[in-house]
């Protein structure tokens, strides 16, 4: 067990070599914070959490290191999250607010996000199972090139550019246009992909060009559901690995290639629990699993349109818990604010 004391130190030794890279002394925490005690008393504090695994010694001097139980003890025990500054929230609400689409607002998180907490930033796109089919455009760019357009009700875009075998008029177009949004705009993803699938609904009238037409823009709009039903991730700031590079112990090559791997990440976020704060955080060792074990990841949940979705940030154990867990708790809150869920 740990006294209050004893965590207390704890803390200061995190945020100090957070901020410093240089291991922690008991002379240094006598001389920076105002324990009131010798540093005798303080030693024996830091032998005990020594004892306990929460700090170590990297070599021989007498200052003392986080270890990944040491900085999961801290984060269990934040109080409260550092604010963000007035400064840092208006950044989010100018830089997040001239979004145009689905695609540039998660784009925009993820880079707004990595400079916030010089990490990297991560934001899964929503499951659009539950989006709806708002609109559908068919535009023609050549007398054989066609452009499809899907529209979620979720803000979300999809195009498409089709090769058709034959010219096709504007009025066939039209006529195509008409069958498939009487068929499927309303509907939600799921519902539309086995619409189009439905042969009968989209059966055209006895017109060859038609047919082959209805089939493959049919074929094309059955991609574009598919595309949307997928997860996946937009990334930002992997260069900032570079910058900490000194934090990770061998290369950070087998870093960069985990973070490569979608797939990977995706599990990662769907096996972190959320916390007092409503933020995930999984450290160190924790992450070994997946080939992250010098990392810590952060992550947030956000909504769109009741489709739900996290966003979070990826670095050394060595990072900054306090405000990247506002920042990226902040961020989630605005993200889902502007995607119109409170």
């Amino acid at each position: 067990m740990v006294s209050d004391r004893g965590l207390d130190v704890l803390r200061v030794i995190v945020q100090d070599y957070v901020a410093s890279r240089e291991p922690v002394g008991s002379k240094s925490i006598v001389d920076r914070h105002a324990f009131g005690v010798s540093a005798a008393t303080i030693r024996n504090d830091m032998a005990l959490l020594e004892e306990e695994e929460l700090i170590a010694a990297p070599h021989t001097s007498s200052g003392r290191i986080p270890t990944d139980k040491g900085y999961r003890v801290f984060v269990d025990h934040l109080a409260d999250l550092r604010p963000l500054s007035p400064a840092q929230r208006q950044a989010i609400e100018t830089f997040l607010g001239h979004s145009a689409d689905l695609d540039e607002v998660l784009v925009r998180s993820v880079r707004l996000l990595s400079q916030l907490t010089h990490q990297v930033a991560l934001v899964q796109y929503p499951s659009l199972s539950r989006a709806r089919v708002r609109h559908i455009e068919l535009v023609s760019l050549t007398e054989t090139r066609v452009l499809s357009v899907l529209i979620t009700d979720s803000g979300a875009v999809e195009q498409r550019v089709i090769d058709l075998p034959r010219p096709v008029d504007e009025a066939t177009l039209v006529r195509v246009r008409s069958r498939v949004m009487a068929t499927i705009v309303g509907l939600t993803m799921t519902e539309a992909a086995a619409a189009l699938t439905a042969q009968p609904p989209l059966q055209p009238p006895e017109d060859q060009e038609f047919s082959v037409i209805v089939d493959l823009i049919t074929l094309t709009l059955s991609q574009q559901v598919a595309a949307n039903g997928q997860t996946k991730l937009v990334m930002a700031g992997t260069a900032n690995l570079v910058r900490t590079e000194e934090d990770f112990s061998g290369s950070i090559y087998p870093v960069l290639e985990a973070i490569e791997e979608q797939v990977v990440l995706l599990r990662l976020f769907s096996e972190m629990a959320t916390d007092q704060h409503g933020v995930s955080v999984s450290i160190g060792r924790e992450n070994a699993p997946f080939g992250l074990a010098e990392t810590s990841v952060l992550t947030s949940g956000y909504s769109s349109n009741g489709n739900l979705a996290r966003l979070g940030v990826l670095g050394p154990t060595r990072m900054d818990y306090s405000n990247n867990m506002a920042a990226v708790r902040a961020v989630a809150r605005y993200l889902s604010r502007l995607l119109g869920e409170n």
